[in-house]
């Protein structure tokens, strides 16, 4: 019986990575498509063959529809991204380390992830929140520009910060990294080196206590 027991336990825990690992797939595949192709055009037909599954079929095995697939993308690369920019926010011991580190670790994470970034620029119009709403980028930024006054407003009160007006001064610097987001696709390019130091220097300036 126990034998019996691990055995549909093993059993269980391999079909659960195994689900994972498909949907992953499908995702990374929808991500593609999305970006090369744009909103419209990313067909289930479309995510199936780029991710070589044998039939749409499978898609809607993980995913109830295309609303449902887009959802799990918006998901997941706002996670990875949040991950991604608070570790390194999280070791840095000073408020003024913490804003270098965002806006740094934000402006690495665009330039790693250009295909995420595209296919995110695509879905924002289609996307809707559980109200049916469409979201907007006001709404998008919200949780950045709350997380920055937040930060602001403790180096404010801890002396590195200069007295400014917080929400102006979040809104300001999450409007410098969403134009940077904005500049992945088109001609000119933009160059992610020199723009991260410049918008490093610019805030430091404008937000420097004496």
């Amino acid at each position: 019986m126990a034998r019996t027991e691990r055995t549909e336990r093993t059993g269980r825990t391999e079909r659960t990575f195994t689900n994972e690992a498909r949907r992953a797939q499908i995702v990374r595949a929808a991500i593609d498509t999305i970006a090369e192709l744009g909103y419209a055009k990313a067909t289930f037909a479309r995510i199936t063959e780029r991710s070589g599954l044998s039939s749409p079929r499978m898609i809607s095995y993980h995913f109830a529809d295309k609303d449902d697939l887009i959802h799990q993308i918006v998901r997941e690369v706002f996670t990875a991204g949040a991950e991604f920019i608070g570790a390194r926010m999280a070791a840095e011991g000073t408020s003024a380390g913490k804003l270098r580190a965002y806006l740094e670790a934000n402006l690495r994470f665009l330039r790693e992830h250009p295909q995420e970034m595209l296919a995110l620029t695509e879905i924002g119009p289609h996307v809707r929140d559980a109200g049916g709403r469409p979201y907007t980028s006001q709404g998008a930024q919200e949780p950045s520009v709350r997380g920055l006054e937040g930060l602001l407003s403790a180096g404010q009160r801890g002396g590195e910060f200069r007295a400014f007006d917080v929400p102006a001064m979040a809104v300001m610097i999450r409007g410098a990294v969403d134009a940077a987001a904005q500049r992945l696709r088109g001609e000119p390019g933009l160059d992610f080196d020199v723009y991260t130091r410049e918008l490093v220097i610019a805030f430091d300036l404008a937000t420097r206590s004496g």
